[in-house]
């Protein structure tokens, strides 16, 4: 069973999605995600799959009958896709060349532009979960894709954030984000010629880094050819630095924030990408726990002007490794 329940306390919808507890998890072998599957090609380079426990679905089937006026229920239309970064089963994201990296972000370019074509979709979200820590079920390097038939709560307080920020200063609020990290420098992780990385003032995870673009733009869909091939290069050094960090594969959630889709009138956003990484330390985890949970009220465990200091250096650590074998690196 698989629908939407509406919370009236919070204004936001809840998927319910039953079938998802049936998904493989971990297996050792018998790899939907590898040639040879059945599942797959026998060969590519990145690849679009449907999701095969989606949580919403071009053809959802009807909700329970349990609606009052007061709880609303709707079918749970939308589309969930899982995005395989390569043909190889342990090859993750800072593994890629950048060459190879720029082709998964053509394809998130792709399926973003193809799902905003649906004037029923209002959002669509890219995102990875890596590690088993934040509850990877399939080994295989893989992202995800969702589209939403709303805008889920914490994009749309960042959308009203945004629209607030430009009627009071008449500047967007992540380019002055960009501008007060360049100046105080000390969060700083990496910049080139068209992105910023750093762990910005108010994270609520102690190596929570964001990359945002320098140029004042909405999404995937406005990026030069020259950028696209500028954020492969900086998704490889933040996240070489981060397995560099503890010696580790770092476990982590990225998601690209990014505008609406289909929206009723012009909507004012900046790209930007968020991770949110469980590690304090090597092996040492940040949970949610209940002023967390129950009140949203983050609380981060470590300063992130003593926390960007060790991802920095190990960024340039790994960057000047990776440039032997990767000239794009």
């Amino acid at each position: 069973m698989t629908e939407l329940r509406y919370n009236p306390l919070l204004r936001d919808w809840t998927m319910v999605a039953s079938n998802r507890h049936k998904r493989p998890n971990l297996p050792k072998d018998n790899c939907p995600f590898c040639p040879g599957s059945g599942k797959v090609p026998d060969d590519y380079d990145v690849l679009t799959y449907d999701n095969d426990f989606p949580a919403l679905s071009p053809n959802p089937p009807q909700p329970d009958d349990v609606a009052t006026e007061l709880y609303r229920v709707e079918p749970a239309y939308g589309k969930c896709e899982v995005i395989l970064y390569s043909k190889e089963h342990t090859t993750t994201l800072p593994e890629l060349p950048v060459a190879h990296i720029r082709k998964l972000v053509d394809l998130w370019t792709d399926r973003f532009r193809h799902l905003a074509s649906n004037p029923r979709h209002k959002y669509v979200l890219i995102f990875e979960n890596r590690g088993p820590e934040v509850g990877v079920t399939m080994p295989h390097p893989h992202g995800q894709i969702y589209a939403y038939p709303y805008v889920p709560q914490k994009l749309r307080v960042e959308l009203e954030s945004f629209a607030a920020h430009r009627e009071e200063t008449g500047r967007c609020l992540m380019c002055d984000i960009n501008r007060e990290e360049v100046a105080f420098g000390q969060r700083m992780l990496e910049e080139t010629e068209h992105f910023y990385a750093y762990i910005p003032f108010f994270t609520d995870y102690p190596y929570g880094a964001f990359i945002s673009s320098k140029r004042h733009v909405g999404s995937l869909l406005e990026f030069t050819d020259d950028e696209r091939t500028d954020l492969a290069r900086i998704l490889k050094r933040v996240t070489s630095g981060m397995d560099a960090l503890f010696d580790r594969e770092f476990p982590y959630m990225m998601v690209l924030h990014q505008s609406p889709v289909n929206a009723q009138k012009p909507v004012d956003f900046h790209f930007h990408i968020e991770f949110y990484p469980p590690l304090q330390t090597a092996t040492r985890l940040k949970y949610l726990a209940s002023s967390e949970t129950g009140a949203w009220a983050p609380c981060n465990p470590m300063a992130v002007e003593a926390t960007a200091p060790q991802l920095r250096e190990a960024i340039q650590k790994r960057k000047e490794a990776n440039r032997h074998v990767d000239p794009l690196a």
